[in-house]
């Protein structure tokens, strides 16, 4: 019975929680450092400031005692165990919920942007490294979160960016796979999230702390498509379905709330289960087609196969975007790639994709049509020929590497203790070698296939 109550009184603090502001502070919040080009929303994004390629940007934080108290009441909720708790009766699984959000200032170079909208994110891995109290957490930022409690700030972006995602490396000793994955996709001709290095400090009460270095992440729905496809207008979908059946809740709209349209992921579905697709395979086929952009998808399935990264559709039914595109429909968008270029959990799937049950039936029924199987192979072959080889990959290792370098293991800065995802300083620059040795494990392997296939 002491349990329930607990448990339910946490749920009330958490359900009835209000960000930290009182009439008096909306009234006079100042925004001395507000311009339209840094703060407005009527500016193309800067992708040349946001997303630099050549240097590592800074990030403040300013979350204070009283959100991070906050945070970790709502965690308690969500997740069942407190923050630090290696051991503990936490939940099974994870929440339905995702984390709430909080307000807190953030500053970039000497810029202060206003009660920006800071929440946790993720599974597995904000799950492990809040069991085990560390302080270098996945977040995302939401520039005009609070727009409606506070109206000065309506629409409120940087740099022409509404929400950005902020990934720690956990898992990836080298702290570069979730960049080199994405940037690796673009160079193969699949539109994928800009990322880019940020230093990042967070003031969790007791001033600021460097939490090391991360890999900022573009938001599929806030600019991604837009830029990469021209329009964002077609439906965009973050889905966690494994396409066996259609179920609503897991097809999560981005865009295009109010019009509750699914009927081009419902029209994919059936079309997919079709009879047609043994008993009159080209005209299922041509129907495939025309809802679902099937050459993009396999010349994705190739080149995350080539590459690893199975923390996504084929052995979870997450971490990937669709969007329906006007010309092409059904649209494929790699998004989480910090299990990219990694034999983590890959054991199981072969190159040839032949271990894949009708469980993903996107990747099972495809494989097994003599036409797709043969583009899926003339794919790889492109993705070795034209991208995929050990000189242009270890060189964008080597660049990575020296760019971040001096602010994971010195002399700058380093990464230490709860306020890094790596367990020893060593584990960063042997990490380097490993992921060149995987890069040309991956080329044997997929060479071989293809010679005997």
């Amino acid at each position: 019975m002491y349990k329930i109550t607990l448990c339910m009184l946490l749920f009330l603090v958490w359900a009835c929680r209000e960000p930290d502001t009182t009439p008096e502070v909306i009234e006079n919040l100042e925004l001395t450092d507000w311009t339209d080009q840094t703060h407005g929303n009527k500016v193309a994004p800067d992708y040349e400031t946001v997303f630099p390629q050549n240097k590592v940007n800074t990030i403040e934080i300013y979350l204070g005692s009283v959100n991070w108290q906050a945070i970790q009441t709502d965690m308690q909720v969500l997740y069942g165990f407190s923050f630090g708790t290696a051991q503990g009766s936490g939940r099974a699984g994870f929440p339905d919920g995702e984390p709430g959000y909080v307000a807190a200032p953030v500053k970039f170079n000497g810029k202060e942007w206003y009660k920006v909208g800071f929440r946790l994110k993720g599974n597995s891995t904000l799950s492990s490294s809040w069991r085990n109290g560390i302080y270098k957490l996945p977040f995302r930022l939401n520039f005009d979160r609070f727009e409606d409690i506070y109206p000065q700030l309506k629409n409120q972006r940087f740099f022409g960016f509404k929400e950005l995602s902020l990934s720690p490396g956990a898992n990836d000793a080298s702290l570069i796979r979730e960049k080199a994955g994405a940037d690796i996709f673009r160079m193969a001709g699949i539109p994928s999230a800009q990322t880019a290095f940020y230093k990042v400090f967070i003031d969790f009460g007791k001033g600021l702390t460097y939490c090391g270095v991360y890999t900022v992440v573009e938001v599929v729905d806030d600019t991604m498509i837009k830029n990469q496809f021209g329009s964002d207008a077609g439906n965009i979908y973050k889905p966690e379905s494994d396409f066996v059946n259609f179920i609503i809740s897991k097809f999560e709209k981005k865009n295009n709330k109010d019009a509750a349209d699914y009927s081009d992921v419902v029209a994919l579905i059936n079309t997919l289960h079709s009879t047609l697709r043994l008993q009159n395979p080209e005209q299922w086929r041509e129907h495939l087609e025309a809802a679902f952009n099937v050459n993009h998808f396999l010349k994705w399935l190739a080149i995350n196969t080539t590459m690893q990264n199975w923390d996504t559709y084929g052995r979870m039914a997450h971490n990937y975007y669709l969007y329906n595109h006007p010309v092409y429909g059904l649209t494929w968008i790699p998004w989480d790639n910090n299990e990219s270029l990694s034999n983590r959990g890959n054991t199981m799937l072969t190159i040839g994709l032949e271990t894949v049950t009708s469980q993903w039936p996107l990747i099972r029924y495809l494989m097994d049509d003599p036409v797709y199987a043969a583009r899926y192979r003339f794919y790889m072959q492109q993705f070795l020929n034209e991208v995929f080889n050990t000189a242009t990959i270890n060189s964008m290792f080597n660049t990575y590497y020296n760019l971040i370098s001096p602010f994971v293991i010195g002399p700058q800065l380093a990464e230490q203790g709860k306020y890094s995802q790596l367990p020893n300083p060593a584990a960063f620059t042997s990490a380097q070698s490993i992921l060149k040795q995987h890069v040309a494990t991956r080329i044997q392997v997929a060479t071989e296939y293809l010679q005997t296939n």
